[in-house]
């Protein structure tokens, strides 16, 4: 489901593609395309897919076949968006499980300009290791460091993830100039665990994000996936959904439902990151001086 989306002055439309994913890659990849194609004819100029739209959610074990899911870029995912792009003139944010080399993999996101021409990746930064959640066994951390690119519809920034719990990576991406922050995700509730701790991890992951945008001023756009995915038996992942849009001031503008497919199309006026920081000069009143410490693991 989709609404269309009208636009006026600095306004943007924002598309975020929220649906499940099955065990056939090319059906994913179809699908998100297909997604893509709708959001676009409904009005969204920046469209953003979730992580690693291509696979069911491979690491929830260590398994060295799943590298065969990894492709390189550019390769068949992102020309088939750079047509997309070319054809539609939007921008596209894809998130791809990348094959630098042999033996070096990363959790990538292409940024494509809405002339086709890829503007650049973002490796993610932060790999986490938990359980059902072992990407320490497949990424590489990422050495693009924290970037934004100036595209037609807007400077926009990328993280990924587990990227979303930190504070100096949202900062340091709104520093480069973002004005809207994009998050491809894939999170969600161990079925044990939901009913005891389910509430609190959501309303944890939705507020940290949101406050992102509040400390930095900007957009914050997170697009995650839905389903029930157990591609190695036993309980699996409960994917929540719940793709939402953060306004300047933290508020959500919009939010997709927990379970379903949906594109999630939102309008954001880009005049409001300037107004906002003018308003609360958060950037201004930085102590850049008193911050050193914060490149210590710890202060003991």
């Amino acid at each position: 489901m989709s609404a269309k989306i009208v636009r006026r002055g600095r306004q943007v439309g924002l598309g975020l593609l929220q649906h499940a994913c099955g065990m056939d890659p090319g059906e994913n990849l179809e699908t998100c395309l297909k997604a893509a194609e709708r959001a676009a004819k409904d009005g969204a100029q920046v469209i953003c897919t979730q992580e690693l739209f291509r696979s069911q959610y491979f690491c929830q074990a260590e398994k060295h076949e799943s590298f065969g899911l990894a492709e390189s870029i550019p390769g068949p995912s992102t020309e088939a968006f750079q047509r997309l792009a070319r054809r539609r003139k939007v921008v596209v944010v894809a998130s791809l499980f990348e094959r630098r080399a042999a033996g070096l993999y990363h959790n990538t996101a292409v940024v494509i300009d809405a002339d086709g021409t890829v503007l650049g990746l973002y490796r993610k930064m932060h790999i986490p290791d938990d359980p059902l959640f072992y990407e320490k066994f497949y990424f590489t951390p990422g050495d693009t460091g924290f970037r934004s690119w100036n595209t037609r519809h807007g400077r926009i920034g990328v993280l990924i993830c587990w990227d979303q719990w930190y504070p100096e990576a949202a900062r340091l991406t709104a520093l480069a100039g973002a004005e809207v922050l994009f998050y491809p995700t894939a999170i969600g509730w161990h079925p044990s665990e939901k009913a005891e701790h389910g509430v609190n991890q959501h309303g944890a992951w939705e507020t940290i994000q949101r406050a992102h945008a509040v400390a930095n001023g900007c957009y914050v756009a997170a697009v995650n996936r839905v389903g029930l995915e157990r591609p190695e038996g036993g309980d699996g992942l409960e994917f929540w959904g719940q793709s939402f849009v953060a306004g300047t001031s933290g508020q959500v503008l919009a939010k997709a439902s927990v379970g379903g497919a949906e594109n999630l199309l939102v309008t954001v006026d880009l005049a409001r990151v300037d107004e906002t920081r003018t308003h609360w000069p958060f950037l201004r009143d930085r102590r850049i001086d008193a911050y050193g410490d914060i490149t210590r693991r710890y202060r003991d």
